[in-house]
């Protein structure tokens, strides 16, 4: 993820700052550094706005990558372990602009590009309103798809064979 504060993201090769199919759509003119004050929002609290918002869109089916998501199993069995809502999710917070980056695992037979646009657009529009962030990119992998029937890691293990 490249840093992002106060500027527009230069397009590179194949980019353009024009709308696109991947572009995302940002508002401006929220001021979270006015004559009042100055208001700071930490980099946790937009991954946890950006972990929820991502969950409520229908076919996301878990985040994170293989390793994290076996951690997150883990966790969430130890007693008083911490929310696993932000496993997947990393963010770069400035002063008023936000850059995101997701891992996911899809559900079959979802649209994947159907899916992140949905996603995206989940997210911008929950970052913008509790927060007042700009959101300058949001950048999805889809690193596994769940197929009915496929067992979870964090379940029991199955009897082995031989004892």
């Amino acid at each position: 993820m490249t840093a992002q504060t106060n500027d527009k993201k230069t397009p590179t090769a194949g980019e353009s700052n024009g709308p696109s199919t991947g572009a995302v759509a940002t508002r401006s003119g929220t001021d979270l550094a006015g004559s009042g004050g100055r208001t700071v929002i930490a980099d946790a609290v937009v991954a946890k706005i950006v972990g929820m918002a991502t969950r409520e869109v229908r076919g996301v089916y878990a985040m994170g990558a293989g390793i994290s998501r076996a951690f997150g199993a883990v966790r969430e069995r130890i007693g008083g372990s911490t929310s696993t809502v932000t496993q997947g999710v990393a963010v770069e917070v400035g002063e008023r602009q936000a850059a995101i980056d997701l891992d996911v695992v899809v559900e079959y037979g979802v649209s994947i590009p159907d899916l992140a646009a949905g996603i995206r657009r989940n997210v911008v529009g929950a970052v913008e309103k509790l927060c007042g962030l700009e959101v300058t990119e949001v950048n999805i992998t889809v690193g596994d798809i769940h197929l009915p029937g496929d067992q979870e890691s964090n379940e029991a293990p199955e009897q082995p064979r031989v004892q």
